[in-house]
């Protein structure tokens, strides 16, 4: 049986939008600064040996980069201040695993991992593709779930899930209500991995719990439960940062035993417009005992 060791512990997520672009915009001088005990980044689109040496593998940080088969798309990464005990690139899947999506990794009591989640277009394979994804993620949350339980151990996946589950989560919902990332049936997906599988049984027979459900908690959420946002993603389009009309996309998605212990959690949104090295911006939780 493993513990949840850490006195306290940093984990943030951010997707990129392209490691080698956001490198010359100040994720270097980011980085240097980051009191993040682990750092998940999504939308890398880089294979390592396209890195900058101080990017690809940084003083005092492990790092592991999990690049998609198909060049300058997706690719997900995880820099951890320790050594993990395991690795893992994917999660069982013949279409998704070679795709850039999804890296995990074991440190002392909890499973940290980062995902990329297909962000889809409605009408096109591109939806297509991101509803196989989910269909043959969720379950495999649901085993990480009962695998990590059985341990004594924790889990957080963090990353760009690509969908806002509630109309707090993004500026324009009514406008949005037809459009990939708001979907009525992407929604109520992001809801069953949130679904409590004590409370509902396991009425889909599979033995993880119940309605297709996870289990898991949507960690910024909890602790900020009566506020818009806090948003993550802004357009470069128009004014949309500046008027801060943004999407509530990138999440830390925890078991209860992990989330129970969340202190805090806030967006690393950047002051100006012009100080932004991505469209998004860096999701962090602090996790104490």
């Amino acid at each position: 049986m493993c513990r949840y060791r850490a006195r306290v512990l940093t984990v943030t997520s951010v997707n990129v939008n392209g490691l080698r672009a956001a490198a010359k915009k100040g994720f270097v001088e980011w980085l240097a600064e980051t009191s993040a005990d682990v750092l998940c980044l999504q939308e890398v689109r880089a294979e390592p040996e396209q890195l900058p040496a101080g990017v690809r593998q940084p003083d005092g940080w492990h790092v592991v980069h999990a690049p998609a088969a198909a060049k300058g798309r997706a690719g997900v990464s995880l820099y951890t201040r320790r050594e993990p005990d395991r690795v893992q690139v994917g999660f069982g899947s013949a279409e998704f695993d070679g795709s850039g999506r999804y890296v995990e990794a074991d440190l002392p009591g909890v499973t940290v991992a980062s995902l990329y989640l297909p962000s889809g277009e409605v009408g096109t394979e591109r939806q297509d593709e991101k509803i196989r994804f989910m269909d043959e993620f969720l379950p495999y949350l649901k085993g990480l779930r009962t695998r990590a339980a059985a341990e004594g151990c924790e889990v957080v996946v963090c990353g760009d899930w690509n969908i806002a589950h509630q109309p707090a989560d993004l500026k324009n919902w009514r406008a949005n209500q037809k459009n990939s990332g708001f979907l009525p049936e992407e929604r109520a997906w992001l809801g069953r991995v949130f679904d409590d599988a004590a409370k509902d049984g396991d009425r889909d027979g599979d033995g993880n719990g119940g309605a297709g459900g996870g289990g898991y908690v949507d960690v910024v959420r909890a602790l900020h439960p009566d506020v818009d946002g806090p948003y993550s993603w802004w357009s470069y389009r128009g004014r949309a940062f500046d008027n801060d009309s943004g999407w509530r996309i990138d999440y830390q998605v925890c078991t209860p035993g992990l989330a129970a212990r969340a202190v805090k959690a806030f967006v690393e949104r950047a002051a100006t417009h012009g100080e932004r090295w991505s469209d998004h911006a860096p999701v962090t939780v602090v996790y104490d005992r």
